[in-house]
């Protein structure tokens, strides 16, 4: 079987083409611009290839719903560019092929579940933390919508005693993404994050906003495997501050030996690295082909 897959991120878009055992075979990397310029190279690397299907994790939010209008399509980014943007038709009309199509984070949590750190789970959450905040949901074998998608980077934290500041959310201020994500970090204290030491107070004040969301993640979706990815957590030293956080803000509420005694087999970073939203729009192509 031969499977397309797009990553289609707000600053670069991977192609792939690979196979249904998850080997990924060729590949391309260009930054994302103009939808005109950047799916003609979408375009121009599927032409003539034969895969038999492609896959799309698309930034957005996007439009998840088969039967609402804007199924298919960007639907509010903050790259204007982009916004009401006809993703899904554009590929429609270029190839009679079947296709899939979702958030590029429940991308990343399909692609960990099926290769990576939560192969062999039925249920898995994937937090990309990086220039946004983003949840992706894998629950009892499928991935999870509902009503649009979920968009836990916009949940509101409590704060930190020691931040005042304002948070840089242009919806919300100060909500996890406002306080937590790449900008914030950059904003707050005047350096790219990758350029903060690790002993930095910046790292226990992030720790301390990303545990308020996994606590809140863990209490209503119960996932069997917890993946952090994106950016901000290349920063190696947050994994052991997030996991206290988790710890101390449950207090002992739960009782879970994968909490309590493994945590740091249960928040985890993504198996796959920088590539799990790929392998998930692999997965996305494979299934759009098996569902015909």
């Amino acid at each position: 079987m031969k499977i397309g897959a797009i990553e289609a991120g707000g600053t670069k878009f991977v192609c792939g083409i690979g196979n249904e055992s998850g080997v990924i075979e060729d590949r391309i990397v260009f930054p994302t611009e103009h939808p005109d310029k950047t799916m003609k190279h979408v375009l121009d690397f599927f032409r003539d290839k034969g895969v038999e299907g492609i896959g799309v994790g698309s930034f957005g939010p996007i439009g998840v719903n088969p039967a609402a209008e804007d199924y298919g399509t960007i639907t509010t980014t903050p790259k204007s560019d982009w916004s009401g943007y006809p993703f899904l038709q554009t590929l429609r009309d270029a190839f009679n092929i079947r296709l899939g199509w979702d958030t590029d984070v429940n991308a990343a949590a399909l692609g960990e579940a099926e290769w990576g750190a939560a192969k062999g789970l039925d249920s898995c959450v994937y937090y990309t933390i990086g220039t946004g905040v983003g949840l992706g949901v894998y629950a009892e074998g499928r991935l999870v919508h509902g009503l649009v998608h979920p968009e836990a980077g916009h949940i509101l934290p409590r704060r930190h005693v020691d931040d005042d500041f304002a948070g840089c959310c242009p919806y919300h201020g100060d909500c996890l993404e406002g306080l937590a994500s790449g900008p914030s970090l950059e904003q707050r204290w005047g350096t790219k994050a990758r350029d903060l030491p690790v002993e930095h107070p910046a790292w226990r004040i992030e720790a301390y906003y990303l545990g308020q969301a996994l606590i809140g993640t863990i209490l209503t979706l119960s996932p069997k495997k917890i993946i952090l990815g994106g950016g901000v957590m290349h920063q190696k030293q947050l994994f052991p501050f997030i996991h206290a956080e988790v710890v101390k803000g449950l207090n002992g509420y739960l009782y879970a030996a994968e909490i309590t005694d493994h945590i740091e087999r249960y928040i985890v970073p993504p198996q796959l690295g920088s590539d799990a939203g790929l392998f998930g729009a692999l997965a996305l192509g494979r299934r759009a082909i098996e569902n015909g």
